[in-house]
């Protein structure tokens, strides 16, 4: 079969005008999901009522919501005697409330009695400040609508258009690899595997009606040019990336499964603390060196990176820390958690993922706390730990001594990065061709190097709309995230897309060397089982932040609740009565105020 299929595509030379079909297609698939991702609009959702003396109703949008007079508040209070961060009201799957002190000066009292955390009902009376407040919950109407609304199609583009031409272009990209010279058996079991998986994927979470597949898409795309680039560089590992894509997917839908349910991902968040622990002290007793870094397990023929699975476990344990936020008790917790991790990395002399793991824990611990203070004590206290780094280990400061000016260390430390600039330039807009780079004869080309080894052999467009990937993501996650139904779910996906972000400026700008070169990897392109499982892992995190009854693995879709009809024009929603009566119909506050 093999040589048969070897006979049949040697007739054929390759197809100069495909490179210019590629970047048509790839932009194509980008498109439409941006259209379908970003153009839509997230509404919070109202949960209750929180009465203020003078008559006013103030929504309640999320299931932790901060009460006080600051700007950032999600409930925010207008009196003089409120402390800027005075509680934090919060709601459980299902629905009982608590509310519990943020260190506020004059406390808060339930019925009269003052209280560190207390259960609520509804119509207990708060009491923040000197002044009355009143939980009460949304009337049958106002409940009707706000189920009916989570029903409501949340896409703007159907999916099986951009699935099919998706299916087009690694059909395409499988032909032009064949026709350059790679093994065609091989070529089309990967890249078929790869249409079959992402078909499946896609037909599962149909039959559960998830038909939201952008993200998935965007992942996908991504994952066929990283098996482009395997195809070139290391074809020998077509097969075991494409398992690795198998098992990503897998890790995804455990992680969604995982999230569907508030109270088990706190319960989990334990063993993901101890799993993420364990793995970094299993890599420091049996660890091996690999490019100066001592970050890699061998067990047999198979070797991995036990850091690229911790990213997953610390951002659980980062969005899951306890129950309540604005605990001292919850930062310190997860500061020390954090260091740890570091201090680990920074033992294996893994500084590049070190660094990944200080943003997204900045980023949590922002989130979390709301506190520049500790911020800035914590960025104080890695700047101190980064000069001693360089201080005392020559493998990192020579990175830093190259950095600027690497071609005056080009046949040295620079000669990575030297090269891969070479080769962006060589391979122009539109590219050599695949299997026509040079890059691949340079050490971790499919790797630290990715993005010029894709600008080499596919075009400079096509590795910019790789990047555009991300971008499309994180613009997504900022987007949805002010709606967020829960603060877990909102931490967990900004820690998440702040990995791949990070990921994504390291190694890009390390390549070009607008900062110095770190060893990390491209999310879903770079050659690598460890990373390819890491980011699908971190993709789940993206989808439960979904705020699209269609589209998130969050939500769970209520059964016999009829959907809205469609948007009423202006004219008809100046007819309806105001919010601020609980007793009549709900209307959805807009712009900023939506947010709080």
């Amino acid at each position: 079969m093999q040589d048969a299929l070897t006979t049949f595509f040697s007739q054929f030379e390759p197809v100069p005008w495909l490179c210019y079909l590629f970047p048509v297609l790839a932009l194509g698939i980008l498109i439409r999901c941006a259209v379908s991702l970003l153009t839509f609009r997230p509404e919070p959702e109202v949960w209750a009522w929180l009465t203020t003396p003078d008559g006013a109703h103030i929504p309640v949008t999320h299931w932790e919501s901060l009460i006080g007079r600051g700007a950032g508040c999600d409930v925010q209070l207008g009196y003089p005697t409120v402390s800027r961060t005075h509680a934090v009201l919060t709601r459980y799957d299902d629905g009982s409330w608590t509310i519990s002190d943020a260190h506020s000066k004059s406390g808060v009292f339930v019925n009269g009695r003052q209280t560190a955390l207390s259960a609520l009902r509804f119509g207990d009376v708060i009491t923040m400040g000197g002044v009355n407040f009143t939980l009460i919950p949304l009337t049958k109407e106002q409940e009707r609508i706000q189920a009916g609304t989570r029903t409501r199609a949340g896409h703007a583009v159907h999916q099986v258009p951009t699935l099919l031409l998706l299916t087009l272009f690694q059909l395409l990209t499988a032909i032009q690899l064949i026709l350059g010279g790679c093994d065609p058996a091989l070529e089309l079991t990967a890249f078929g595997g790869l249409i079959g998986l992402e078909w499946a994927l896609y037909l599962a979470l149909r039959a559960f009606r998830r038909t939201g597949f952008e993200a998935e898409t965007l992942a996908f795309f991504l994952c066929t040019m990283g098996l482009a680039v395997v195809s070139s560089s290391a074809p020998e590992s077509l097969i075991k990336e494409l398992l690795a894509i198998v098992a990503g997917v897998c890790v995804f839908l455990v992680v969604c499964w995982s999230l569907r349910d508030l109270e088990r991902a706190k319960t989990v968040r334990y063993l993901a603390a101890v799993a993420g622990i364990g793995l970094l002290a299993f890599n420091l007793l049996f660890g091996v060196e690999k490019f100066g870094a001592r970050n890699w397990i061998q067990l047999g023929g198979v070797s991995f990176q036990p850091s690229e699975f911790v990213k997953v476990c610390f951002i659980y344990v980062g969005a899951s820390t306890l129950s309540r936020l604005m605990a001292k008790r919850n930062i310190v917790l997860f500061i020390a958690y954090s260091a740890v991790i570091c201090a680990c990395l920074a033992l294996m002399k893994d500084f590049g993922t070190a660094i990944i793991f200080f943003v997204a824990f900045l980023v949590i611990a922002f989130l979390r706390s709301g506190n520049f203070a500790t911020i800035a004590l914590a960025i104080a206290a890695t700047g101190f730990a980064g000069i001693l780094v360089l201080r005392f280990l020559p493998y990192a400061r020579n990175r830093f001594e190259a950095w600027g000016h690497v071609w005056d260390y080009a046949l040295t430390t620079g000669y990575s990065q030297t090269r891969s600039m070479m080769c962006i330039a060589s391979g122009g807009l539109f590219g050599l061709g695949p299997g026509k780079g040079w890059l691949k004869y340079v050490a971790a080309s499919d790797t630290d190097l990715v993005f010029a080894f894709v600008s080499e052999e596919w075009g400079l467009i096509m590795a910019v709309l790789m990047v555009a990937c991300i971008v499309i993501l994180a613009c997504f996650v900022v987007r949805s995230a002010p709606a967020g139904r829960s603060c877990f779910y909102t931490i967990g996906a900004c820690a998440a897309v702040t990995v791949m972000v990070t990921q994504t400026i390291l190694n890009v700008f390390g390549m070009a060397d607008f900062l110095p070169l770190t060893g990390v990897t491209f999310p879903f392109v770079s050659n690598g089982g460890s990373s390819m499982v890491c980011v699908w892992g971190l993709l789940a995190f993206i989808k439960a932040a979904d705020t699209r009854q269609n589209a998130s693995v969050a939500i769970r879709v209520p059964h016999g609740v009829t959907p809205l009809p469609e948007e009423p024009d202006a004219q008809e929603a100046a007819e309806e009565p105001a919010a601020e009566d609980p007793d009549a119909v709900w209307q959805r506050p807009a712009g900023k105020e939506a947010c709080r």
